[in-house]
C-alpha cells in the first residue's frame, strides 16, 4: 500500500482530489498500469449525487472511475502475453474464478465479483494502478487510449446485441439515447441489423447517434413512436427492443413495438419496479433478456474497433486533466 492522489467521494454531494492509500506491489499474475484515460460513467455521477445505487451504498470514501485505459509499466510473475509498454483498457469486474456462476462462463453475475468503484471497491482515477493481467488488454495501434476507456461501456452494448441473438437484416429499436443507447445501437448494427430506430427526448443526442450510418432517430416530443415503428415496419413491428432509459414510462408501450415472436432486452435499470405487461408479450410469445454489465465481450469489442467496424470517437463530448477531475465529474462547487 501507498498514498496515491486520487479523486474520492468522501460521502453524498462531496468530492476531493487528495492522497489516499492503495495497493501498488505487482503480485503474479498482476501488471501495474499507468493510467491514461477514465470515463466518466452515469454510476459515477449517481453515486455522487445520490450516494447509493440500488444496495451499493457508499458508506466511507471511495475513489471514482472503472473506465480506464494506460499503459504496462510492470508485469508480474507468470505473466507472458502483455509487457511493460504495451498499450492496454482493463475490465473492471474481477469474479472468483472458482464460483459456480465463473465455471458456468457467467462470471459477471458472480456474487462475489469485486468491480472498481462499487462499493467498498475504490476505482481507478489514480496515476497507477494494479491488476490482474487476465483483464487486461492490449489496444490495437490504431485504437487511442480514450477509445480504450470506452471499451468498457461499449462491452454493455455488446453483451446486448448477443443477448439479443440478432439475425442479418432485423430492425431493431432502441429507447434512449445515451451514451449507453448508443453503444447498444452501434453493437446492434456491428451485429447485423439493417437499422436502428433511436429514441429519446433530446434532439442533441438524437444528433450524435445520427451521425452512425443505419440510425433512423425518432424525437418522441415530435413523433410516436409506436405509429413510427409499425410504419416503418409495415405494421409488423420491430425483432428486437432494447430499453435503455430506465424509464418506468418505457414499458407501458415496449410490447406494442415489438413483432410477434420478437425479443425485448432490457438494459436501463429503473429505480423502481415497473408494470409488465404480460398478456401482450404472451400473446406475441415475446422472449424477454436482461443484460448485467458484460462477461466474454473484450476481445469481440477491441476486435471490432481495431477493425474500423466500430468508431467510438463521435462520442467523445470533452476531456480533462486530471486536475480538474473534480469539474469533470460534475461535482465542482458553484
Amino acid at each position: 500500500m501507498a498514498l496515491q492522489r486520487a479523486l474520492v467521494l468522501e460521502r453524498q454531494h462531496e468530492l476531493t482530489l487528495r492522497d489516499i492509500d492503495l495497493p501498488t506491489d505487482t503480485g503474479p499474475g498482476q501488471v501495474k498500469i499507468t493510467i491514461h484515460t477514465v470515463g466518466v460513467c452515469g454510476s459515477d455521477v449517481h453515486y455522487y449525487t445520490h450516494g447509493k445505487i440500488g444496495p451499493f451504498v457508499v458508506n466511507e470514501p471511495m475513489v471514482l472511475g472503472h473506465e480506464a485505459a494506460g499503459t504496462v509499466i510492470e508485469v508480474g510473475e507468470g505473466v507472458t502475453h502483455l509487457k511493460v509498454g504495451d498499450r492496454v483498457c482493463m475490465e473492471p469486474g474481477i469474479p472468483d474464478p472458482n464460483s459456480r456462476a465463473s465455471r458456468l462462463g457467467l462470471y459477471n453475475i458472480d456474487p462475489a465479483v469485486t468491480f472498481w468503484a462499487t462499493p467498498p471497491i475504490h476505482g481507478v482515477l489514480t496515476p497507477e494502478v494494479v491488476h490482474p493481467a487476465n483483464y487486461t488488454f492490449k489496444l490495437p495501434d490504431n485504437v487511442s487510449f480514450a477509445e480504450g476507456a470506452m471499451v468498457e461501456p461499449f462491452a454493455v452494448g455488446m453483451q446486448a446485441a448477443a443477448k439479443a441473438k440478432i439475425a442479418p437484416g432485423d430492425t431493431a429499436v432502441v429507447l434512449g439515447a445515451g451514451p449507453i443507447g448508443t453503444m447498444v445501437a452501434i453493437a446492434a448494427l456491428a451485429g447485423g441489423c439493417a437499422r436502428a430506430i433511436v429514441a429519446d427526448l433530446a434532439q442533441p443526442k438524437l444528433d450524435i447517434a445520427a451521425q452512425y450510418q443505419g440510425v433512423v432517430p425518432v424525437n418522441i416530443r415530435e413523433q410516436d413512436l409506436t405509429k413510427e415503428v409499425s410504419r416503418l415496419t409495415d405494421g409488423w413491428g420491430a425483432d428486437v427492443i432494447f430499453e435503455c432509459s430506465g424509464s418506468p414510462k418505457a414499458w407501458e408501450t415496449l410490447m406494442e413495438l415489438a413483432r410477434p415472436g420478437g425479443v425485448i432486452v432490457a438494459v436501463g435499470l429503473p429505480v423502481n419496479p415497473v408494470g409488465f405487461d404480460v398478456s401482450t408479450a404472451t400473446n406475441k410469445e415475446l422472449r424477454i433478456e436482461t443484460v448485467f454489465r458484460y462477461a466474454h465481450q473484450y476481445d469481440r469489442s477491441i476486435a471490432l474497433l481495431g477493425s474500423g467496424r466500430v468508431d467510438l470517437k463521435p462520442l467523445i463530448s470533452e476531456t480533462f486533466k486530471f486536475e480538474d477531475a473534480i469539474k469533470g465529474r460534475g461535482g465542482a462547487p458553484d
